[in-house]
């Protein structure tokens, strides 16, 4: 497909899914919204997935697909914030701008990224900071996005402090602001910017222009996408086009009013006492998701069924992930995968039981990480207006059959 086709080829679909009711009070969280339809008309390179928009693309991925450890390309979820995306970009005449407090302002050609820089891999979880957030009540405003807003891929790149050194950075170098392609339809809206404090940057951030092998899909960003391995997805700049380095930190309104969490131990507010004081979010917090069985899935008594799913939190490692068929009274521990695709990656789980009786029957998962975090129970997770940072212990309900 030429890549000016696109969007002429991109089918429009439904505005919003479909939201699930609730009988939650006011301040009381839940678990988000789940087995929403995928939708009938899948978007180029992807296959059909949950779609609450196609302008700008807001795409889901349905639970089935975290029973694995690598989310495929055309399964993997899609969160772009401006309607206007370029709808061809000519990769031979792509380049990346690096400006600001360097010592030799420099374009960066994407054949140049992967020539002239050291080739290096990193496979990472990338996961929207509002992933589930249909979860809290009151409803907090943007995507009510059920579990599925996030995917674990290999990113291969160029380490971007390599990419700095080529241009040089001055001694009162002190943040680094991201500009990608994507626009707003007025010109008065604030771009979607954002930037990082030098002293954050490490070996491990990459400026990726392939996914699991392939060039990035349209939609996740090609031609070059940032990648910040452990921190929520509103850090990755798709369509990266512009480094700007300065002294002091800019005024961005994506970091300094929006994607913003109270600024205190818990990480929470409640509507009629909002927090004064708030923060960005950055590093992701422990999390575990049940792939399989989804919700509904009918199994037999005294068969085995094996329960798959996958962990991760921002990079400390996960130390176990544990299982509760009696409403999370009794834990047992799951099987892990040997860990080797990395601290930034899923860890798979897999757990075998029996049914032993008829009727419904709820699996729950929770997962601790090496710093002895743990998922709270989902009514514990406390509310805040951007509904952010989700991580309740996650639970499905399937029925046993004789």
């Amino acid at each position: 497909m030429k890549r000016r086709d696109f969007f002429k080829k991109a089918a429009t679909v439904a505005g919003s899914a479909a939201l699930g009711g609730s009988t939650l009070m006011a301040d009381e969280t839940g678990h988000p919204v789940d087995n929403r339809k995928v939708s009938d008309i899948a978007l180029p390179q992807k296959r059909p997935l949950i779609t609450y928009s196609d302008r700008p693309p807001l795409l889901e991925t349905p639970r089935e697909v975290f029973a694995n450890a690598i989310t495929p390309n055309d399964l993997f979820f899609v969160r772009w914030h401006m309607p206007m995306i370029p709808t061809y970009i000519n990769p031979h005449y792509f380049s990346i701008s690096i400006d600001g407090e360097v010592k030799k302002p420099t374009k960066v050609s994407l054949k140049s990224l992967k020539t002239e820089f050291e080739a290096v891999e990193i496979t990472s979880v990338l996961q929207c900071g509002g992933n589930s957030r249909s979860a809290f009540h009151p409803t907090p405003g943007g995507i009510q996005w059920g579990p599925g807003a996030m995917g674990c891929a290999k990113w291969k790149g160029a380490r971007l402090k390599d990419v700095l050194a080529k241009a040089g950075l001055k001694p009162n170098a002190a943040w680094i602001k991201f500009n990608g392609l994507e626009k707003p339809v007025y010109s008065k809206t604030d771009r979607f910017v954002r930037a990082l404090e030098l002293s954050k940057i490490h070996d491990d951030i990459i400026i990726a222009y392939e996914m699991n092998g392939e060039e990035l899909p349209y939609l996740n960003g090609f031609p070059v996408r940032l990648i910040l391995p452990g921190f929520y997805s509103d850090s990755w700049i798709k369509m990266l086009s512009n480094i700007t380095v300065t002294d002091t930190k800019p005024p961005l309104h994506f970091m300094d009013h929006a994607y913003r969490i109270p600024d205190n131990n818990c990480e929470c507010e409640t509507p009629d006492h909002l927090a004064e004081k708030t923060k960005p979010i950055e590093e992701m917090n422990v999390n575990a998701l049940i792939g399989y069985p989804v919700n509904g899935t009918k199994v037999r008594k005294d068969a085995e069924l094996i329960v798959r799913g996958v962990a991760f939190d921002g990079g400390h490692g996960i130390a176990r992930v544990e299982i509760s068929t009696d409403g999370g009274t009794g834990w047992q521990a799951a099987s892990l995968d040997d860990g080797k695709q990395g601290k930034y990656a899923y860890r798979t789980f897999t757990y075998r039981l029996t049914p032993d009786r008829t009727g419904s029957l709820s699996i729950m998962a929770r997962a601790t990480n090496t710093k002895g975090e743990t998922q709270p129970f989902a009514h514990e997770v406390k509310w805040n207006r951007g509904g952010y940072k989700y991580n309740g212990i996650d639970e499905v309900a399937v029925e046993v059959l004789s």
